[in-house]
């Protein structure tokens, strides 16, 4: 099974996998609503607002793995609407490390970030970029959303804006 075909469900309870977002550059972060990176969830829609009609798209995974995302996914979908105006797609809720992490995080997780470091999720808001070609970078959660280097990342993996 690649990554592409790793099964997960949407926030609503859908099955899905990557795959259904083939073609496109993906960006997938782990998000907690409770957490002081929070804030990044702005960029993060600012981004799928400026190049989801090029063929990217945010996912966000919530994740409770250091206790601070909300426990029922109604909150998880209020709290992203409300306070962040949140158009991506969400994910359920799952685990980021250890022996029950979610399998799409478990291969994730094996790719190293700029620094050639490998291995478990560190803290929420770790982003994964997926380019069309399956190449996957990864990016620690203090790196905003809108930093040059995810940022042109996106936009040299996007067809030429016409």
């Amino acid at each position: 099974m690649t990554l592409m075909d790793i099964p997960f469900h949407t926030i609503d309870g859908a099955p899905t996998s990557l795959a259904a977002y083939s073609g496109k550059v993906i960006l997938v972060v782990n998000v907690a609503s409770r957490c002081g990176l929070a804030p990044q969830y702005e960029k993060l829609e600012k981004l799928q607002e400026t190049y989801g009609d090029r063929g990217f798209t945010v996912i966000g995974f919530p994740s409770n793995q250091f206790l601070q995302e909300l426990s029922s996914t109604d909150a998880i979908k209020e709290y992203c609407s409300t306070t962040w105006g949140v158009t991506f797609p969400m994910m359920e809720k799952v685990r980021l490390n250890g022996r029950n992490a979610h399998p799409l995080y478990t291969e994730l997780t094996t790719h190293p970030d700029g620094d050639g470091k490998a291995g478990k999720v560190k803290w929420n808001f770790e982003k994964f970029v997926i380019t069309p070609e399956g190449a996957v970078h990864r990016f620690r959660p203090q790196m905003e959303p809108d930093d040059p280097r995810i940022v042109g990342l996106i936009e040299a993996s996007l067809p030429a804006a016409v």
